[in-house]
């Protein structure tokens, strides 16, 4: 597995230009550019918010309802459109599957890089919200990284996975919407976490986005610490997914241009 990092970051440049093409074939042609990016999760807040507070009251921590969908949204928009992008990443590029030797792995690793560009992107608007909701800036903050860095560990391990299932299996691609909407549901997006009983919470966070997400309302929105043991939790059990599904990767890589 080392070598195989290795020999990716040997081909970064590869992976750059790649990622700045996909970020210009998203958006080609389109009339409101980049701005779907923040029009995505912006949109889907202030559905959520319009619902939740007017017809189904749902308890947010007193927090208000805009901020405390977007701040979900946000992270899940970019873990969804990682995943959406690069689940056929390899089979919409098979001309150069077949003809050209390059880690394979850089075909999907860019669309969960284009969709993080969207991520920073979108992020702007969450910090004019803040300053809108007078949102205080705490030490808490500091834990924004780590949180990242899971939530990226967890999509890359996702993305590796599906995409290498997607050649064997073409019902894949059929597969991810219906499995991110149940997945959405799983995880405290239209709800806090205390809302998920006490019983059922060490199983519920076993998905370490719940964990993440959770920790993004506590840490930036309350000013709290996030529950170090959830996310620890979710940090591991991301590591072991991202393990598994690059060794899954890179042992089939080899018949990919066979099959596609």
């Amino acid at each position: 597995m080392l070598a195989n990092i290795r020999e990716l970051s040997a081909h970064r440049g590869l992976l750059i230009n790649w990622v700045i093409r996909d970020i210009k074939v998203r958006y080609k042609q389109s009339l409101m550019g980049a701005a779907w990016a923040v029009l995505q999760p912006l949109s889907a807040t202030l559905i959520f918010a319009l619902i939740f507070s007017r017809f189904v009251r749902v308890p947010t921590d007193g927090i208000p309802y805009p901020i405390f969908y977007y701040s979900a949204l946000l992270p899940w928009t970019f873990f969804a459109s990682s995943i959406t992008f690069g689940v056929g990443s390899l089979v919409s590029n098979m001309s150069l599957v077949t003809k050209i030797y390059f880690p394979r792995e850089i075909l999907p690793l860019s669309a969960v890089l284009a969709s993080m560009v969207d991520f920073f992107i979108a992020s702007i608007i969450f910090v004019g919200m803040m300053i809108f909701y007078q949102v205080p800036l705490s030490a808490s903050l500091i834990c924004i990284p780590l949180l990242l860095l899971i939530q990226i560990t967890l999509t890359v391990g996702v993305v590796l996975f599906a995409s290498a299932m997607n050649v064997f299996y073409r019902d894949v691609r059929f597969v991810i919407p219906l499995g991110l909407q149940l997945w959405m549901y799983l995880t405290p997006i239209i709800y806090p976490l205390n809302m998920v009983p006490e019983r059922f919470r060490a199983l519920y966070m076993l998905n370490p986005m719940a964990s993440v997400i959770d920790s993004y309302r506590r840490t930036i929105l309350l000013g709290e610490w996030p529950s170090f043991s959830y996310l620890a939790l979710g940090g591991l059990t991301a590591a072991v997914l991202l393990v598994v599904a690059y060794w899954y990767f890179k042992r089939s890589e080899a018949v990919f241009a066979d099959i596609i």
